[in-house]
């Protein structure tokens, strides 16, 4: 069976205050462009699970979200994800339960970029706010190169491959 992974990189953060790094805030920006990823994702998608950073940003950004679908997943929160390169991310995708299909990975950059690389052989732009849909041909526990992008980028524009 096919597996979907959808990666989010977490919206704006605001670099302000004096907050250690897993705990800074959202933007403004941030603030109004996690929402938009959560309609894009809404109208495209429906996600059995979301796997999501400690980092305040990215649970800011993971609420925001879900607060965009009409049928909210399990959340995880996983440790690993944060300030994880893309070898560390594979690990957590070979980690998921086969029991879902469709998976969103909220997380960071570079690792964002260095997962979707891995995956598919090809660099994807992973900006704040960024969505990669990306097809893996086997089950979770074999993840590797030869997934599909199926569509990439910053909503409200239709993410584009």
């Amino acid at each position: 069976m096919a597996h979907t992974l959808v990666l989010i990189r977490h919206a704006k953060s605001d670099w302000s205050g004096d907050e250690e790094d897993i705990d800074r805030p959202l933007a403004k920006r941030g603030r109004k462009q996690a929402p938009e990823s959560g309609a894009w994702i809404a109208a495209n998608l429906s996600l059995d699970l979301a796997v999501v950073s400690p980092a305040e940003r990215a649970q800011s950004t993971w609420q925001l979200v879900a607060g965009s679908l009409d049928d909210v997943p399990e959340v995880r929160i996983d440790d690993r994800v944060y300030a994880a390169w893309g070898r560390e991310l594979l690990s957590v995708v070979r980690d998921l339960p086969e029991s879902v299909t469709t998976v969103a990975l909220v997380g960071h950059n570079p690792g964002l970029e260095d997962l979707a690389n891995e995956l598919t052989g090809s660099w994807v732009a992973m900006p704040t706010s960024a969505v990669a849909v990306i097809d893996l041909p086997g089950d979770w526990a074999s993840a590797g190169p030869g997934a599909v992008l199926r569509a990439a980028g910053r909503p409200p524009a239709t993410p584009k491959p």
